[in-house]
């Protein structure tokens, strides 16, 4: 298996969890934060809505210029806007993930600000840091919306609130 199709079968899966964990944010409880060095709820759950956006960024570009950004946050007022914003995202990612552009995964891709480069990576692995970075701030939401006590859905099994542990 190539791993344009690898890395469309991972992002796919990861959708599930992702869309159900999405969709049980409460608007209510938006500018919630859980520490002063944290995202609010409303800031952390477009982040995850956004990240599948990455690989469409990585694989239509060579670089991120923080310093020449033009990347505006989206409108967010509800849940179903976040639920949008995600599935847009999703959407340009898997037109993104077809067998032609198995070629570029091997080519550069830099982040910087201006003169500063953060890193120049293989397209590949900036790919599977964006996936990763979805699994990783899904369970960050996991941990928020635990602590507001809300019941969270299963990722790879069923949940402590799902088995009444």
């Amino acid at each position: 298996m190539n791993r344009i199709k690898t890395f469309l079968r991972e992002l796919e899966e990861e959708a599930l969890t992702t869309r159900k964990m999405l969709s049980i944010v409460p608007a209510e409880k938006f500018d919630w934060l859980p520490h002063q060095k944290s995202m609010t709820l409303k800031r952390l759950a477009t982040h995850v809505a956004e990240l599948p956006g990455w690989v469409s960024i990585t694989l239509t570009t060579d670089e991120l210029d923080f310093g020449d950004n033009t990347h505006v946050a989206p409108a967010i007022d509800n849940t179903a806007d976040i639920i949008a914003v995600f599935e847009k995202n999703l959407i340009e990612a898997r037109e993104q993930l077809v067998d032609k552009n198995e070629i570029v995964l091997d080519e550069p891709w830099t982040m910087r600000n201006g003169d500063q480069i953060y890193s120049t990576r293989a397209k590949t692995d900036i790919i599977r840091m964006s996936i990763s970075q979805l699994i990783h701030h899904r369970a960050q939401l996991g941990v928020y919306l635990r602590l507001l006590d809300i019941p969270i859905p299963g990722s790879y099994g069923p949940s402590a609130d799902e088995t009444a542990l």
